[in-house]
């Protein structure tokens, strides 16, 4: 596997083989596309007991579901998680898969935007949920709109397709 600089990121968006909507051309780095923080978000419930971990579990019934408007933020106070999900939808095709990463510019700040399952299966095309942490000291506010990640493409040796629980999500 081979990672995706900047011009051939641009030829696969030309040639289709990489979608990404909306995309401003600004977003595109050297070696990966910059992600932007959408408005909804899934908080944790404030509860006492213990979730029991299974292969059936299922996190919304221990998060409820926020809308932030443009120019509003959403407050993450330190050791906390919350999900967030990327404005943009990334479509890929059966060759290329990619990974979510932060940013050093905001894990200055202890934020870690993406904390586990940050490869992209091959195929994909949906919006990207972000698993945010606080790891800081302090409240941060996260507003919509912020180039919060950026996704790394990746050159596969075959073809795949994903097919899991999350193929057409839109929503945290």
């Amino acid at each position: 596997m081979s990672i995706l600089i900047g011009k051939e990121i641009v030829q696969a968006l030309e040639n289709g083989s990489i979608a990404v909507e909306p995309l401003d051309r600004s977003q595109i780095g050297p070696g990966s596309i910059d992600l932007t923080l959408g408005n909804d978000f899934r908080v944790f419930k404030k509860q006492s007991k213990v979730y029991h971990i299974k292969n059936d579990s299922r996190f919304e019934d221990i998060t409820k579901s926020v809308h932030v408007e443009d120019g509003g933020y959403v407050v993450i106070k330190p050791g906390e998680m919350i999900l967030g999900i990327t404005k943009e939808k990334i479509t890929l095709a059966d060759n290329i898969s990619g990974r979510l990463e932060g940013r050093s510019r905001f894990a200055r700040f202890g934020l870690a935007v993406h904390v586990t399952a940050g490869f992209m299966h091959p195929g994909i095309s949906n919006h990207q949920v972000l698993e945010i942490v606080n790891l800081g000291h302090g409240p941060l506010a996260l507003y919509p709109g912020t180039k919060i990640c950026q996704f790394v493409f990746e050159q596969c040796a075959g073809h795949a397709q994903y097919k899991g629980r999350f193929v057409e999500q839109i929503k945290p």
